[in-house]
């Protein structure tokens, strides 16, 4: 598989049909005033061309990923480190929560873990991937 066109600078690879990842990307769309992220389901070609180049890119929908593509190198972050890199984006308060990638690791992903293990039950699952609403649609990928 080849990309037709290159990646965006920052990408966004959410699961496209859970109630919680669905909420949070419409959260992110409101608050990214300055349209630096871009969205694509794990589900989708985008993902899985990625996943092609970066295996530690994982099968389930379990783990948010980040993906920053620089001068064509594309770095990969996962679970709570994608999360504070995707926060560290936006505007202030918000960006604030960017500089929790200090907690370590472990631990932060521990709680990540945990949550992404029950968030289908506490925030339901969508029968489809949402579409994007029409002033959306240059914002998504896939």
């Amino acid at each position: 598989m080849t990309r037709p066109v290159p990646l965006p600078p920052r990408l966004v690879l959410f699961d496209g049909v859970c109630g919680f990842c669905d909420r949070a990307v419409r959260w992110l769309l409101e608050r990214d005033r300055f349209d630096r992220l871009r969205f694509a389901p794990l589900q989708g070609e985008t993902a899985s061309i990625l996943r092609s180049r970066h295996p530690e890119i994982p099968e389930d929908t379990e783990t948010l990923v980040y993906v920053e593509t620089e001068e064509g190198a594309e770095r990969v972050f996962l679970r709570s480190e994608a999360v504070f890199r995707v926060m560290a984006q936006l505007p202030v308060p918000w960006r604030l929560v960017g500089w929790l990638r200090w907690i370590p690791r472990q631990i932060a992903d521990s709680c990540y873990r945990l949550f992404a293990r029950h968030r289908y039950r506490l925030f339901g699952r969508l029968d489809a991937c949402a579409a994007p609403r029409p002033g959306e649609r240059t914002r998504f990928v896939d």
